[in-house]
């Protein structure tokens, strides 16, 4: 049986491969010099404009592109995806992340049935919840209102709705929307960002979001049960069910965690986690900030995009121009990477979203039909806002590796600043290098410009520039809510069309899977050795000695427990101190916690880390150590807090209730 057909097999590949070397041989300074070329190379909706004549590309390159995609088939796949049909072959589900943002009386199937309106059944839930929040109605355990939220979530989970948030952040509108309020977000399990998250945060203003399908995800399970202590620590069991709320369908864990499933929101497993900025994931907690109006008017940009995307002719539709254009560049000109390069620092959260969507997509190295491809498929994206990036790696896109690049500009700032006797406005300053850049790296300068200036012949090499090196300009009319959910549309549509064209499965991520299942046999062995005593085994030589050196230095079970009482000692008034003690000592006990009971410490040569902290402690009273130290040791003393830690280390109960008490 024959092998299904790659697109680079066809016809239509065969003749862009060998277009290349026409191309190849032609600078951009001379297919700029062609001002019909420039003109026919742009195109416009609703405001934003997109120039990309500064592509190595001409008419002739667009035309095959746009025949490449005749035969992938592009508008047949576009509409699959509309009509809900399960494009994700690998995990039998449909991609409906357009559904989320459709009008409510929009019909999108999914198995037969339409969504729309189970989808406005949630944001309606979240509009209600939201104001309620809003109002100060919903109130925590001591009868405050609550105006801050963390979310906890991973991935899609996280990226996409801190880019989203961060854009609103400075937008006057959602600004005035959002006074009073803080949104944070908590995603790695490592506990400096726990300790981050929830910096300056009182647990009785404060509202935990626990994001998780299944209410499962490794990371985000601990960092949930982690600020969960850090209210019970403060307000009690009972009030978990007013400071913490889910975005889940798994109800019944939801419910076993302390959550009340009323106060759970659902979505669906035709949302990838990459893809559900627009879902309760990201409505939710954007709403509870800046009120659901806002957020729907990002969803309305959106579904703008949605639109365009769906209905517009492939030569004027701006996300297949850029998906094609970006499959010209990776597979026929060989170009491995991407920059993101906003100049708007409202935008600085976009290139890291970016990365996620785009290189969880289309890293791939098979076929949708699991066929191997013998070509390379997405690239490596990465960005910085301008100007910033001109000062730190713009120096290798203009004279090392030929790196296409994405300018985004903003023709009406969020935050305009004019000040007097200066030639231009900040605004102004910045958008002259948004303009000036592009050219820079199409034009360069050759030998010839700088013997004209006198440039002493020593430097000419190191002032030359090549030029030649691709770019495109997008630009909006301003930022808003509407236009940042334009734009989030735009990059999503645009990395399924190359992941279309290139036959590939845009929608799974069987890549990040294998590293997960070998974490947990270190995990295994981490608690057995940390528990157990048991030695390193079944691992190479390299991960075992690197194992057995972070085993002999660094116990992670004291300094969680350290950082968990630091966070408990913050919320303790100075005369409780007997019952900060106990609540500790209590925690360790009912979190499964033995070594708080084991002599290591006595005996262990101040080979512990915990250990090596309190004889370093002991040499320098004056500075604190650690996290625990730095935030306690001016409220209780040095010698108080050296014999609580000692005596705790020991699990002498005892002498512990006696040393605070003292």
């Amino acid at each position: 049986m024959a092998s299904p057909a790659l697109i680079c097999d066809t016809e239509q590949w065969k003749a862009l491969q060998g277009h290349v070397g026409a191309i190849q041989k032609t600078h951009l300074r001379d297919l700029m010099a062609d001002a019909d070329r420039c003109k026919a190379m742009t195109a416009e909706f609703e405001g934003i404009f997109l120039d990309y004549s500064r592509q190595q590309a001409t008419g002739e390159t667009i035309d095959k592109l746009l025949k490449l995609a005749e035969a992938a088939k592009l508008k047949e796949k576009i509409e699959k995806m509309f009509k809900g049909e399960k494009i994700n072959s690998t995990e039998n589900r449909s991609v409906l992340h357009v559904a989320l943002r459709a009008p409510r009386d929009a019909v999108i199937n999914s198995d037969g049935v339409n969504v729309v309106p189970e989808v406005w059944s949630v944001k309606d839930k979240i509009k209600q919840f939201s104001e309620t929040f809003r109002s100060g109605s919903w109130v925590g355990a001591t009868g405050k209102a609550l105006t801050n939220v963390v979310s906890v979530g991973i991935g899609g989970s996280f990226l996409g709705p801190l880019f989203v948030h961060t854009a609103l952040q400075t937008d006057p509108e959602a600004a005035e929307c959002a006074k009073g309020r803080q949104l944070r977000f908590l995603a790695n399990v490592d506990p400096v960002d726990v300790a981050r998250s929830i910096k300056d945060l009182d647990p009785e203003t404060t509202l935990v979001v626990v994001v998780s399908k299944t209410f499962t995800t490794a990371e985000t399970m601990l960092n949930a049960r982690t600020l969960k202590e850090w209210i019970i620590s403060s307000l009690g069991p009972q009030a978990v069910s007013k400071h913490m709320i889910a975005v889940s369908t798994n109800l019944k864990l939801v419910k076993e965690f302390g959550i009340d499933p009323n106060n759970a929101f659902a979505f669906w497993d035709w949302v990838g986690g990459r893809y559900s900025v627009c879902s309760a994931v990201g409505v939710l907690p954007l709403s509870l900030q800046y009120g659901f109006p806002i957020v729907q008017k990002f969803l309305e940009g959106a579904s703008s995009i949605d639109n365009h995307f769906y209905s517009s002719s492939f030569e004027k539709n701006i996300p297949v121009l850029l998906g094609l254009l970006s499959v010209w560049n990776v597979s026929f000109l060989g170009y491995p990477a991407r920059a993101i390069l906003p100049y708007s620092q409202a935008l600085e959260k976009l290139a890291p979203h970016i990365q996620q969507l785009s290189m969880e997509s289309n890293g791939k190295g098979v076929s949708i039909d699991g066929v191997p491809l013998p070509l390379e498929t997405g690239e490596i994206d990465f960005g910085e806002p301008g100007t910033n990036g001109q000062h730190s790696f713009y120096q290798l896109i203009h004279q090392g590796r030929v790196i296409p690049c994405d300018f985004i500009g903003v023709v009406k700032s969020q935050q305009p600043v004019y000040l007097k006797g200066e030639t231009v406005s900040n605004h102004d300053e910045l958008m002259s290098n948004f303009f000036a850049q592009p050219d820079a790296l199409a034009y360069g300068k050759t030998p010839e410009q700088l013997h004209s200036e006198k440039v002493p012949e020593h430097l000419i090499p190191h002032k030359t520039f090549k030029g030649n090196r691709p770019s495109l300009s997008l630009l909006l009319p301003t930022l808003s809510a509407y236009e940042i959910g334009q734009l989030l549309s735009i990059y999503e549509h645009r990395i399924a069309v190359q992941g279309f064209i290139w036959g590939i499965n845009s929608f799974d991520q069987w890549g990040v899977e294998l590293g997960k299942s070998l974490a947990s046999q270190v995990r295994k062995q981490l608690h057995g050795s940390r528990m157990e005593g048991k030695p390193v085994e079944g691992f190479n030589h390299s991960t075992s000695s690197l194992l057995e050196r972070y085993l002999a230095v660094r116990p992670l079970c004291y300094m969680s427990s350290f950082r968990i009482l630091a966070v408990m000692v913050n919320q303790y008034p100075k005369d409780n101190l007997e019952a900060l003690t106990l609540g500790f000592y209590s925690f360790c006990r009912s979190s499964h916690r033995p070594h708080m009971t084991l002599p290591c410490c006595r005996r262990c040569n101040l080979r512990c880390f915990t250990c090596q902290l309190l004889s370093s402690y002991l040499a320098r009273l004056s500075t604190s150590f650690f996290f625990l130290l730095s935030g306690v040791r001016s409220q209780f003393g040095s010698a108080v807090i050296l014999r609580f830690c000692v005596h705790l280390l020991l699990g002498e109960e005892e002498k512990t209730s006696d040393t605070m008490n003292k």
